[in-house]
């Protein structure tokens, strides 16, 4: 059974093929920059053979299109037959209150995803175009949805309201959501087969640090809560995001420099975090190297952010009421090494600890933490190709 993952983005689609027998990656790609002068794709292959394609692609049809022909191609191909897909699993950011779990795609569900779009309107929308474009171009296969809000929906409604008039709950649904729930969900599975232990039985706080950034306080399996809201803009300091602030500011700017809502909101998103500290780049690489130059605002931002996670850590510990394992992943969770140690090693009264010589690792499934320490500290490569494409076939049965 072959599975194709799909992650449409505004301008952008990521793909995997995966054969289920197996859970081998037969390829992985990237069409970029959709509708932008420069397009193109870049495949792998499962023997690590790489090549590139460069041409306009004007949309998302025509950047299907080219995935399609790219892993049928006679030379270059995967498959013979574009029918060998029996299934295609998207990535879908908000599914609101309406999913709790993966479904099969109907119009039901496509009119349910498209109401999402007003709580994630840089996402839902790109989502749904990747949804209908695969459903035209490969129309023998099921298409399945995987929302990042699904795992977060066991929060409890305590955690997940806010202190607003009730009647904004009832009317419009603003609540706490939370994202990246498909990686929360891989690594702490992960963890727990790790640790040999049923996960029911564990305490895992999972810290999913990338560009974009959460933390999730995962109790006996399930989603407690996350530091991201009803939007991704909640929470820890991240690329281009704020994160957390005193909601009095919105106004207070506003009325300062004259925004509407529009341009506070893009103000918020897109021109704060890593880059309106810095004022050096988005990019926690380029942040460390202006840091390690000397560069003092980017040295804070990297503080900022260091210091908004260990206080998510204990924060959830003490919501949890304990804590049995720490985990690291995504981008900067994965591969910032002296990022991993600051932020343990400020938690010792917690038990967390870090053994400096494991700790030298990028992006392999490792634990950073000695064998004799309380609490276990992991780096977990996320995989949320691979959830989507085993909710995928467990649908599709």
């Amino acid at each position: 059974m072959k599975v194709l993952v799909i992650n449409s983005g505004s301008s952008s689609i990521k793909y995997q093929l995966i054969n289920m027998e197996d859970e081998s990656v037969l390829a992985l790609g990237l069409v970029e920059r959709i509708g932008i002068e420069g397009s193109r794709l870049e495949q792998e292959l499962a023997n690590g053979e790489e090549f590139e394609i460069k041409k306009d692609i004007p949309d998302h049809s025509i950047g299907m299109e080219l995935v399609i022909n790219t892993l049928t191609d006679e030379d270059k191909g995967v498959i013979g037959d574009i029918n060998e897909i029996v299934a295609v699993g998207h990535r879908v950011v908000h599914g609101g209150e309406y999913f709790d779990k993966s479904v099969i795609i109907d119009n039901d569900v496509k009119k349910k995803i498209e109401e999402c779009a007003k709580l994630a309107p840089l996402h839902n929308p790109a989502n749904l175009m990747g949804i209908e474009v695969c459903e035209r171009l490969i129309s023998n296969a099921k298409q399945v949805a995987t929302f990042d809000s699904a795992f977060h929906q066991s929060m409890p409604q305590e955690v997940y309201t806010y202190a607003l008039p009730y009647e904004f709950y009832e009317k419009y649904r603003v609540r706490r959501y939370g994202f990246h729930g498909t990686s929360h969900q891989f690594v702490a599975q992960e963890v727990a087969k790790k640790l040999d232990k049923d996960i029911k039985d564990l305490k895992i706080i999972t810290c999913h640090l990338g560009n974009g950034a959460s933390i999730t306080a995962v109790d006996g399996g399930e989603s407690l809560d996350t530091s991201m809201g009803l939007t991704p803009l909640e929470g820890l300091v991240m690329g281009t995001r704020c994160g957390d602030i005193d909601p009095a500011i919105v106004p207070f700017i506003m009325e300062k420099e004259d925004l509407s809502p529009e341009e506070m909101d893009y103000l918020m998103n897109n021109k704060s975090g890593f880059l309106g500290i810095s004022g050096v780049s988005s990019d926690s690489r380029d942040i460390e190297d202006a840091a390690a130059d000397g560069n003092e605002r980017a040295q804070l931002a990297i503080d900022m952010f260091a210091y908004r996670v260990k206080k998510y850590i204990g924060a959830y510990t003490a919501a949890m009421n304990g804590i049995d394992a720490l985990v690291f992943t995504a981008g900067i969770g994965e591969n910032a090494i002296g990022l991993r140690e600051d932020i343990c090693n400020s938690l010792d009264f917690l038990g967390i600890k870090v053994d400096v010589q494991r700790n030298d690792v990028r992006g392999k499934f490792t634990q950073i933490s000695p064998d004799e320490s309380r609490v276990k500290v992991f780096v977990v490569p996320t995989n949320e190709e691979l959830v989507i494409a085993r909710d995928t076939k467990d649908l599709i049965g």
